[in-house]
């Protein structure tokens, strides 16, 4: 079968590079930098949509629905690790946010032949999460021609999900086959092709937009501290001290003693300082106001 990529941005020669492999070395790496500054611009132009997206991931959220990422390739790795980032950072149940990748865990680190050609594949995928239709389901690819996220995004709408689309080229099949196209369009590679470069960087900041904004959105962000944090290794001991001695202003004797008494949740050590309530109280206020802080500290 032959694959027509003449007319997508992504697939382009760009002329800025043209001829890289004759530069210095830090002559190299100044083209790449150059184009690197256009993609936050991209990224910029599409935050209406970006800002869609966010809000119906938080209704998600809040009505049990899950994010599932699909994509293939570097899409796929990209959408892996922003799910597996946020059970530690947000302390979030690991099936919450979940990435799917064309050929399934053995693509993460190598390429499975075909696996992105194959929109059955897609719908299978999300067939054996039992998709319903209070998640969201968004595809990524820099194309955004992949057959096997289109399969899954077709899957997705006859079940009643809320979809959208990451994708870096205008006009392309994934913006018509999802509620809500987020499209930065960052211009062609600076190695002709090469998505994982320019496109695979704005995906990622799109990605990182999407889970943090609802994540905030969601209440597990005070002011700009991560208050779910998960205390897993000694970093994140330390990490959890710190952010309860700086929403507070205690020490972090104080600190390390609230967050002992509660188990080590941030939220509530936090809130039992500020409103001087043992870790009981603490936790049945924050359940009351479903886990925002501000709202457990204002309340009538």
């Amino acid at each position: 079968m032959t694959i027509d990529l003449s007319g997508l941005v992504t697939e382009s020669r760009n002329p800025a590079s043209a001829e890289i492999d004759t530069l210095s070395t830090v002559e190299m790496l100044q083209v790449i930098n150059d184009e690197d500054q256009k993609v936050a611009l991209a990224v910029k132009a599409v935050l209406p949509q970006i800002a869609q997206v966010v809000d119906a991931i938080t209704h998600a959220f809040a009505h049990g629905g899950r994010l599932i990422y699909m994509g293939a390739g570097t899409s796929g790795r990209l959408g892996i690790l922003d799910a597996s980032e946020c059970p530690p950072t947000y302390g979030t149940h690991p099936d919450q946010v979940i990435g799917l990748i064309a050929g399934g865990h053995k693509a993460i680190l190598k390429a499975v032949e075909n696996a992105e050609d194959n929109e059955q594949l897609g719908q299978d995928d999300l067939r054996s999460l039992n998709l319903t239709d209070k998640d969201v389901v968004v595809g990524i690819a820099a194309s955004g021609r992949t057959p096997y996220v289109l399969g899954g995004l077709a899957y997705a709408k006859t079940i009643g999900a809320m979809t959208a689309s990451i994708a870096c080229n205008p006009h392309c099949q994934m913006s018509e086959a999802a509620d809500v196209a987020i499209l930065p369009i960052v211009g062609p590679e600076v190695v002709t092709g090469s998505s994982r470069m320019k496109a695979g960087t704005a995906q990622k900041l799109v990605l990182n937009m999407l889970t943090s904004g609802a994540m905030i959105r969601s209440g597990k962000v005070f002011g700009n501290l991560m208050v779910d944090v998960e205390a897993t290794n000694a970093k994140l001991v330390q990490r959890q001290i710190n952010i309860v001695v700086e929403a507070t202003g205690a020490s972090k004797a104080v600190a390390e003693q609230a967050l002992c008494a509660c188990d080590r949740h941030c939220k509530t050590a936090i809130l039992m300082i500020l409103a001087d309530l043992d870790a009981e109280q603490a936790k049945t206020r924050l359940t009351e106001h479903n886990g925002f802080i501000r709202a457990a500290l204002h309340r009538d």
